[in-house]
């Protein structure tokens, strides 16, 4: 691995509180190592990546749901206190939504990516993305943006139950409401019920085709397109777990070489003038045969350090690399490389790994955070069963006998 420009720090900016965040974990990490000194802007209280000997400092994150503004005042202050340039990497959607509405005011203190011939917003929005990709004709699941409760309860019942139902801007749901990004709907009743909260949600309901998972026919694709457009790092995957089941992140993912898929995503880059690090969600029709884009995240996946080629070399590595002129070291891929998340498989991140695997937690030269996440992790589970008890307990509540 060439040598880093450690003169210049990485700022790693996240306004999602999830303290689960592994994806965050990894850059530090992998930064860290590299001798880069890692600024971390997250609301880390009870999180366990704050607790990593790579972060040099904590800075405090803007305020829930800050918009556009508040997130510029944030990054100014932490530019100010750094006092020099810095690569700055958005760990979110809300993040990259925003510091791609921002680069011009940010330029002169952050190191970013070539301008893309798009914001990110365009492909962050997943009622937005199904219009690229009509555009583009990329295989899309046929999806529906209805605008009235009885629309969507019709559109449910045309596109075949059961239904994805997705809220096209995720990041904007408030927490406390029960509401999540993705869920599958399977009555029109429902439909209607989920379209009558979307003034709560903050953004529009779509619904979409259901194409049904099974056993290699979940893949998803991590990259960096360089200055030029080219794909120099990162590698396409095979989801084998998710959590939850079926429809959730990667908790075991597996390095899976696919030309075809690999190809698609060069030409979705190219068309849509994108530079950066994405990570991309497909999934295979089992009756077609062809890739449908479910999700463009136009920053790293929680699970890109599984794509570290025999050089070391991750996307966010390259980006880092890129953005301070250094040259990429030329690797080789690892193919059946695996990727583990130990508090969602615990038993597949103590069997045998003869191809090599990294887990979301434990490091050797990093211990603290993994022991952190299994108290941390310990408790969810406790207070998640509590409750469970309560509401069966409860009279007038599902369960109650």
């Amino acid at each position: 691995m060439p040598p880093f420009d450690t003169r210049v720090p990485a700022v790693l900016l996240r306004t999602d509180r999830n303290p689960f965040h592994h994806g965050t974990l990894g850059a530090v990490r992998t930064l860290g190592r590299a001798g880069v000194e890692v600024h971390l802007v997250a609301d880390c209280a009870g999180s366990p990546v704050g607790r990593s000997r790579f972060v040099r400092r904590l800075h405090p994150p803007p305020a829930p749901h800050a918009g556009p503004d508040g997130i510029a005042a944030t990054l100014r202050r932490v530019a100010a206190e750094l006092a020099r340039p810095a690569v700055l990497l958005p760990m979110d959607d809300a993040t990259a939504v925003a510091v791609g509405a921002l680069r011009t005011e940010l330029a002169a203190a952050y190191l970013l990516p070539a301008a893309s011939d798009l914001l990110p917003e365009h492909v962050a929005d997943k009622a937005e993305l199904a219009g690229v990709c009509t555009a583009l004709d990329v295989p899309h699941p046929v999806t529906v943006v209805p605008d009235s409760a009885a629309q969507a309860a019709a559109a449910a019942g045309c596109l075949g139950l059961p239904v994805v139902a997705k809220w096209s801007r995720p990041w904007l749901l408030p927490p406390g409401t029960g509401l999540r990004s993705t869920v599958l709907v399977d009555t029109p009743r429902q439909a209607r019920r989920l379209y009558e909260r979307t003034r709560e949600a903050g953004s529009p309901l779509l619904l979409q085709e259901f194409l049904p998972p099974g056993p290699d026919l979940d893949w998803f694709v991590h990259a960096y397109a360089d200055h030029s457009g080219a794909l120099v790092a990162g590698g396409t995957g095979r989801k084998l777990y998710s959590w939850p089941r079926g429809a959730g992140l990667t908790a075991v993912g597996v390095w899976s070489p696919n030309p075809r898929l690999w190809q698609l995503t060069a030409r979705l880059v190219d068309e849509l003038g994108y530079r950066g690090v994405l990570d991309l969600d497909f999934r295979r029709c089992a009756r077609t045969g062809r890739y449908h884009l479910l999700d463009f995240n136009p920053r790293p996946g929680a699970q890109f350090r599984l794509f570290a080629d025999t050089a070391g070399l991750d996307v966010v590595r390259a980006l880092h690399l890129d953005l301070t002129h250094r040259p990429l070291p030329a690797g080789e891929p690892r193919p059946g490389r695996r990727f583990v998340v130990e508090n969602y498989a615990p038993l597949t991140a103590l069997r045998p790994a003869p191809d090599g695997r990294e887990l979301a937690w434990h490091a050797p030269d990093d211990r603290v955070p993994g022991l952190a996440m299994w108290t941390l992790w310990s408790a969810h589970v406790s207070r998640r069963l509590s409750g469970r008890l309560r509401s069966a307990a409860t009279p007038g509540r599902p369960g109650w006998r």
